[in-house]
Parts: structure tokens; C-alpha cells; sequence
């Protein structure tokens, strides 16, 4: 027999940035929350891919790390004490006379009364290079985690996107040299970022490839090969691998929830065709969506307020602001913002 957990108002699933404070805005709520990520720990995305770098479009904060981002967000996720749950898979949610069933990894059962979908695009991994794997955690990385492990370092980052572009970036200061190869003559990333980047005297090889990654403990040089047939061996300390990332898609419809480009389709009211099971964040989809942190924060509160309501349909959708007196816990000082 399956292990039954106790019965929850509502469970998130996914503990990146949306879900986080989905957890503290329903503890705010007044709704006891279980949340659950597979990841072995917060952040989602962010943690797996940029916890280094810097994010500008997080309102009060004119840059701030992905990792303290994410820890600010555990600390007021945390406030209202929920069941956290990492390391564990959701393999199915099934909504039966007013009560859903989350069956979890590890034989275990959750009850609840509704669910909140903050899976982003599901489960990530950084796309590899097609070569040099031997020298992974030698020199050869796809994540920038602390810009000191690369100082005075020369650095070499393979891909044309904006993350590829950010680490460049994020690095200079530290570095000895930056140089990006991309294979391709035009760029993905923002002409904002190419531009900063050769302000700062970042090289940058188009129409390039890696070839081989060399060196003896450690990684010591890269070999690049141009369109042209020329090669040109550099050195390289650090060599970063920015192609990308693979996602495993939530399996959306095998929950019976309509889906558009492998997200779940939701009304104003964050709530999926399935009756208590509600999306936020990369994981909805609905007309004029914006893709944003600061978007899927404002879903999250447009849920869980709705989510509130399902519950019981006596409850007020606006609960006030958190820094009204008679919101604020006698043990708090007033929280701030609405």
C-alpha cells in the first residue's frame, strides 16, 4: 500500500522562483501547502543553469544572482513552515469527488484540495558539447556558479545566445581573457549584449567551431576551426558550454489538462480546464502571455487569491495587503508591498 501524507489545501509543484513564492503567498493565505519539487533542491532553472548570473528585471533590485535571488525566496517561502518535498517526482495527479490524489515517487500519496502547476518548461538539463565530456569538471562546465573559480583565467565560452553572451560578460572582470565561438555568422542573442561585449574587449570568432579540448590535469587549450579551413590553437583554463539547455516536458496531458506548445492553457483565474488544478509561471500559457519572472510572480498571486476562493467560496478573493495591522502576525513586523 501507497504511503498517505496528510491532507493539503493545496500542493505546488515546482520549486523555482514562481513556485517559492507561491508557497509563502499561500502560507499567507492562511492555506497549509506541501511543495514539491524533483530537483534535489530550490531554484529550478535557475539554480541548474544561471545561479551566478546576474538578473536585472526583478523589481527593487537593480541587478541581484540568480542563487540570492533564490535564497530570498526560500527564506519567505519558509515563513509559514510548509511541507517541503524534494527529490520527489510527480507521476500523477488525479482529481476524483472534489479531493486530488498527487502520486509521488518513493510509493507515496498526496491529498489535497487543489494543485498549483509551477513547472516551468519541466525538467532541464544543459545541452552538451558533442565532444571533450572526459574534461567535465576539469575546466569544461555549462553553468558560471562563482565568478571567483574563473579568475585570472582565460575563457572561452562555445554557444550564441544570451546565456552565452551574460557569462562572457558576467566573467571579464575576473578573467584573464574572454573570447566567445559561435558557428553560426549571426548571433541569438540580444544586439544589446554583442555590443557591450566588444565595448569590453570580449573576442568574438563567428562561423567557428571547437574542435578538441586538450590539456593535462586540467584543461590547458581548445583548438577552433574556422569556415575557412584555418585553425588556430588558444589557451583556455575554462571553457564553457552555453548551446543550450534540453527539457523534459511535464506530462501535462496525461493529467488531462489542455495544453498549447507543451503549456497548460489556464483562464484569468490561473485555472486549467480540470477543476482545482491551476498553472503559473513558464508552465501557462493564455493570450497576451509575457514570459517574465516578475510575470509569473503576479500569477502566482492571481492564483493562489483564486485558489483561496475555491476553496471556500466564502473567502475574500483580495485579501487586503500584508501590511495591513490586521494581517501582519503579532510576531511580525509589517512584510511590505501588496
Amino acid at each position: 500500500m501507497p504511503e498517505l501524507l496528510p491532507q493539503r489545501d493545496l500542493v505546488v509543484v515546482g520549486a523555482g522562483p514562481v513556485g517559492l513564492f507561491a508557497t509563502y503567498y499561500a502560507g499567507f493565505r492562511g492555506l497549509d501547502v506541501a511543495l514539491v519539487d524533483a530537483q534535489s533542491g530550490p531554484g529550478g532553472q535557475i539554480t541548474a543553469l544561471y545561479p551566478g548570473k546576474l538578473i536585472h528585471d526583478v523589481p527593487g533590485f537593480p541587478a541581484v544572482t540568480g542563487a540570492d535571488l533564490v535564497a530570498g525566496l526560500v527564506t519567505q517561502a519558509e515563513e509559514y513552515s510548509p511541507a517541503v518535498l524534494y527529490d520527489t517526482e510527480v507521476l500523477g495527479i488525479h482529481a476524483c469527488g472534489g479531493v486530488i490524489e498527487v502520486t509521488m515517487s518513493g510509493d507515496r500519496v498526496l491529498r489535497t484540495g487543489t494543485v498549483l502547476l509551477a513547472t516551468g518548461v519541466g525538467g532541464i538539463r544543459p545541452r552538451p558539447l558533442p565532444f571533450g565530456g572526459e574534461w567535465y569538471g576539469r575546466g569544461l562546465s555549462y553553468v558560471v556558479s562563482d565568478n571567483e573559480e574563473h579568475r585570472g583565467h582565460n575563457v572561452v565560452v562555445v554557444g550564441g545566445g544570451d546565456s552565452a553572451l551574460d557569462w562572457a560578460l558576467q566573467l571579464r572582470p575576473v578573467a584573464s581573457s574572454v573570447t566567445i565561438v559561435h558557428r553560426r555568422r549571426a548571433f541569438r542573442a540580444q544586439r544589446s549584449l554583442l555590443e557591450r561585449a566588444s565595448r569590453e574587449g570580449i573576442r568574438i570568432l563567428t562561423e567557428a567551431e571547437v574542435v578538441a579540448i586538450s590539456g593535462n590535469e586540467r584543461v590547458r587549450e581548445i583548438t577552433v576551426l574556422a569556415s575557412d579551413g584555418s585553425i588556430e590553437v588558444m589557451p583556455a583554463e575554462t571553457v564553457i558550454g552555453a548551446l543550450g539547455m534540453r527539457s523534459s516536458p511535464t506530462p501535462l496531458i496525461a493529467w488531462g489538462i489542455e495544453v498549447d506548445h507543451r503549456r497548460a492553457i489556464v483562464d484569468s483565474h490561473m485555472q486549467t480546464a480540470v477543476p482545482g488544478i491551476f498553472a503559473a509561471g513558464d508552465g501557462a500559457t493564455y493570450p497576451g502571455k509575457v514570459a517574465l519572472i516578475v510575470a509569473g510572480f503576479g500569477e502566482a498571486a492571481t492564483a493562489v487569491n483564486n485558489v483561496a476562493v475555491y476553496l471556500d467560496p466564502e473567502a475574500e478573493l483580495m485579501p487586503g495587503h500584508s501590511t495591513d495591522p490586521e494581517l501582519t502576525p503579532p510576531d511580525h513586523a509589517p512584510r511590505g508591498g501588496a
